[in-house]
């Protein structure tokens, strides 16, 4: 979105782009609350923030007997975040919260305190699992001081890999995980496509995770996407990630951040990409770099180089000349030291393939994002989002061909909840897909097309951009799968 502000604004804008970072803790209350003090303007740090201590993985939650049953206490506290002092929107304490660790065929119960003074919910995105009720039903309002008991039943079909949770409390999404308030679900299973020899591999949560500073608080008011922001990696800045030469490691890459894109690549080596959007693929393929769009994730394995360090970035990128510029920013250090380990031949097929080819149409629909000139209202099918209002009826176990078209200047991050689809072609030109999709980016005055195949579970669900400031200011749409 474009650069759209007040003088008073820009002026803020420009001393938050020569911040290094903010001060030290102010005092200042410790009232709960949804969208941030608003306590003033960036400040130059009085000392700068630490960087380059070595990647910490997330706690983990693990399930146990078939059952993972946790609490996560919604709250605005005054964490450590990126080696500073700030106020944040958290998860049980937390800047980066606790990963929730499943098996396919278990349940999990989530008991969610709400300690804002806004209302919240919770989305697991990504995951096949109901809709309705006190499943993964975005509809819920958690009210301050109210506690929601969420249940959730996975199939044993559930595909293994790399999912996240957020806020979907509309129309404050954004506020709420820009501030904060998102974490990592991991489903195992994912290794046992790897050869024997990579079984007990070694991996990695790469949580990519942006905020910006207002004063000593993450930002959540008056968010701008292009704005001077710190990208981070599970809350630190530039940590330091070891390897052996020779040593293949699982890195599971989330774009858990509210807004913004990032383009990953690490120096010297390239991604073998065996997951996307938690759906593993039939064949591994390789990529210098990978564009990941907000709320996108790839499971990928990295193999360590000759003896020395290198950089893990963010490449430069552009969404659109209505869009943003996000510059190339230094994300790790990687050290690559230690005893070199023997080579391992990768398969040339991977899980099993799934393709919607030649599956036969129930529907063929289309769907237009826009937005206004000013870029301050979006739209889907020229409607903004109403949750009283049906948009679309899908019938359980069908498939559906969909195309998404673009009538703005801007790329957009195209969401469905509940199912995953197929990417058949982008701009007109074929495209190979290796594995299904719960997002794809469309690209500025461009169109996709994707196949949705309706399984298991009816309800109300939703279909938006995940740029979360275009979702929140109208780009999404209901969508009820019946019977």
């Amino acid at each position: 979105m474009r650069s759209r502000f007040t003088l008073t604004r820009l002026a803020a804008g420009l001393l938050l782009a020569c911040a290094v970072a903010v001060s030290g803790c102010a005092g200042g209350s410790d009232k709960d609350t949804g969208s941030g003090s608003g306590s003033g303007i960036g400040r130059v740090a009085s000392t700068p923030v630490r960087a380059g201590a070595p990647l910490k993985d997330p706690e983990e939650l693990v399930s146990r007997d078939g059952v993972l049953r946790a609490r996560l206490d919604v709250s605005r506290r005054q964490v450590d975040v990126a080696g500073r002092k700030l106020w944040a929107l958290t998860y049980n304490g937390r800047y980066m919260p606790p990963t929730l660790r499943i098996q396919p065929g278990d349940r999990m119960e989530l008991e969610v305190r709400n300690r804002l003074d806004k209302y919240t919910n919770l989305h697991v995105h990504g995951l096949h699992v109901s809709p309705s009720g006190n499943s993964d039903n975005v509809f819920i309002h958690i009210h301050p001081g109210e506690t929601f008991h969420y249940a959730y039943k996975f199939l044993k079909t559930i595909k293994p890999g790399t999912y996240w949770y957020h806020s979907h409390a509309h129309p404050m999404s954004a506020p709420q995980v820009a501030g904060g308030m998102s974490g990592v679900i991991v489903v195992d299973g994912l290794k046992r496509y790897l050869p024997p020899a990579l079984r007990n591999i070694t991996e990695h949560v790469v949580a990519l995770k942006d905020f910006q500073v207002e004063g000593d608080e993450v930002k959540t008011k008056d968010l701008h996407i292009g704005g001077a922001t710190n990208r981070t990696i599970n809350g630190q800045l530039k940590p330091t990630i070891r390897i052996r030469p020779g040593e293949y490691q699982l890195w599971r890459l989330a774009n858990i951040s509210a807004n913004i894109y990032y383009k990953v690549h690490l120096q010297g080596q390239q991604f073998q990409v065996i997951a996307q959007d938690a759906s593993p693929v039939d064949r591994i393929w390789k990529a210098d770099s990978l564009v990941i769009a907000s709320g996108a994730r790839y499971d990928v394995l990295v193999r360590g180089g000759p003896r020395g360090s290198t950089q893990l970035q963010t490449l430069a990128y552009s969404t659109g000349s209505a869009g943003n510029q996000f510059p190339e920013v230094q994300l790790a250090t990687v050290v690559s030291e230690g005893e070199e380990v023997p080579p391992v031949a990768l398969p040339a097929a991977f899980a099993p393939r799934v393709d919607l080819s030649d599956a036969k149409l129930a529907a063929r629909r289309t769907m237009v994002f826009s937005e206004n000139k000013a870029g301050t209202l979006f739209y889907i099918n020229g409607k903004q989002f109403d949750p009283d209002r049906v948009d679309v009826r899908s019938r359980v176990n069908t498939v559906e061909e969909w195309t998404v078209r673009n009538d703005s200047d801007e790329e957009h991050s195209f969401h469905v909840h509940t199912n995953h689809f197929q990417l058949m072609s982008v701009n007109g030109r074929p495209y190979k897909a290796h594995s299904m999709q719960d997002t794809a980016n469309v690209p500025a005055r461009g169109r996709i097309v994707v196949r949705n195949h309706f399984l298991d579970y009816t309800g109300k669900t939703v279909l938006h951009c995940h740029i979360l400031n275009h979702e929140d200011a109208g780009m999404m749409a209901v969508l009820e799968i019946v019977k």
